[in-house]
């Protein structure tokens, strides 16, 4: 199992940090940010495939800004994970 620890931009989280094995997705949490929904994400993404996921979240806005947490989860994925 791979560990990825991601540094999002733009938005309130101040860290992402997940696991990928065999493209699965597990153990998704947020450092900062808006606790519930992120932790709404991470439950919901549990054992899913990471590129779904990231063709999925990625675009997502949040409010004025151009990104979202979700969106940098698709990003994070798409960097570390390919």
């Amino acid at each position: 199992m791979e560990h990825v620890t991601f540094t999002p931009t733009g938005v309130c989280a101040i860290q992402i940090d997940f696991d990928v094995e065999n493209g699965k997705l597990y153990n998704v949490k947020f450092a900062g940010g808006c606790n519930g929904n992120l932790k709404a994400i991470g439950k919901l993404v549990e054992g899913k495939d990471a590129k779904e996921v990231a063709d999925i979240l990625r675009g997502n806005t949040c409010g004025m800004k151009g990104t979202s947490c979700a969106d940098q989860l698709a990003k994070a994925i798409d960097e570390k994970v390919g």
